[in-house]
């Protein structure tokens, strides 16, 4: 199965990746963990480039474009070996970020970010999303405890940014059945067992 986390920044995805990772090994399960943008020698080196603090001059379709180009080299080097050995694949970000980001947010041709996505992952779609949504204001709670030099470029974004992402992300998971979407108020464990539960629903399917 293929398992993807969306959400706007400090949503709780990482902590959610982790605890599913051992939710599904304990279930005697071979499980990928990747994250995006990187996951390949090749894809974390153009994550490096996008998210440095440095690279304030970047443009937004060379931002899209970059990321693009390392989630291409991630499908095909790790995604899709991985479920063609009947691994669980779990990505921290996918190609939905890139829709909610760069379309949504940067306000890029969402026709041609959708289409961009779909040459970049091919055949490999999600078999579910978790989208693990907070409001921005909650957001800013959040980024408030991390020191500023800890934050990447990305994570500079003004708010006015980030309102547009999580619209953007509340329109995809309009249209996507894969969609499940998460209350990220909750705490931890109800959020683990929202995940758990709906995993096993589609493994019945």
């Amino acid at each position: 199965m293929f398992i993807t986390f969306e959400g706007i920044d400090f949503c709780g995805k990482s902590t959610q990746v982790e605890l599913l990772e051992k939710y599904l090994q304990s279930k005697g399960k071979t499980v990928r963990i990747i994250r995006e943008p990187g996951g390949t020698s090749i894809s974390e080196k153009v994550r490096n480039i996008l998210l440095d603090k440095k690279n304030n001059e970047m443009h937004f379709e060379s931002e899209l474009l970059l990321f693009a180009s390392a989630r291409a080299q991630l499908v095909r080097e790790i995604i899709i070996p991985s479920l063609a050995k009947g691994e669980y694949v779990i990505s921290d970000r996918y190609h939905d970020s890139s829709v909610a980001y760069q379309g949504y947010g940067r306000g890029i041709d969402l026709n041609f970010v959708e289409s961009l996505q779909k040459f970049a992952i091919g055949a490999a779609v999600p078999d579910i999303t978790f989208f693990i949504d907070i409001p921005v204001d909650e957001f800013i709670a959040r980024k408030q405890k991390i020191k500023k030099d800890d934050l990447d470029r990305m994570e500079n974004s003004k708010i006015a940014f980030y309102e547009k992402v999580r619209n953007g992300y509340i329109e995809i998971a309009k249209k996507e059945k894969r969609f499940v979407i998460i209350d990220g108020l909750l705490n931890i464990d109800e959020i683990h067992y929202i995940i758990t539960s709906s995993i096993e629903k589609t493994e019945r399917k």
